[in-house]
C-alpha cells in the first residue's frame, strides 16, 4: 500500500493509527529529520474503508492475561 501511494510504510502505519478511535497522539521515535518530516506528512494521508480493512485483516485478536 505504501509503495502504491509512493510513501514510506511508517506513514501508512501512522495514518492508520490516526483513523483509530481513542488514539489522540501516536508516539513517534524520530532519530532523523527525515523521520519527523514523514510523520508530519502522514497527517495528509486519508485511508479509505477498503484500505483500512486490508490493513486490519491479518490481525488476530488474542486474550490478554493478567
Amino acid at each position: 500500500m505504501a509503495k502504491t501511494r509512493g510513501v514510506a510504510p511508517a506513514q501508512v502505519a501512522l495514518a492508520w493509527l490516526l483513523h483509530q478511535p481513542g488514539v489522540t497522539s501516536p508516539i513517534i521515535g524520530a532519530s532523523k529529520m527525515e523521520h519527523l518530516d514523514q510523520a508530519i506528512a502522514a497527517l495528509d494521508i486519508t485511508l479509505g474503508a477498503n484500505e483500512l480493512r486490508q490493513l486490519e485483516e491479518p490481525y488476530e485478536p488474542h486474550t490478554v492475561k493478567w
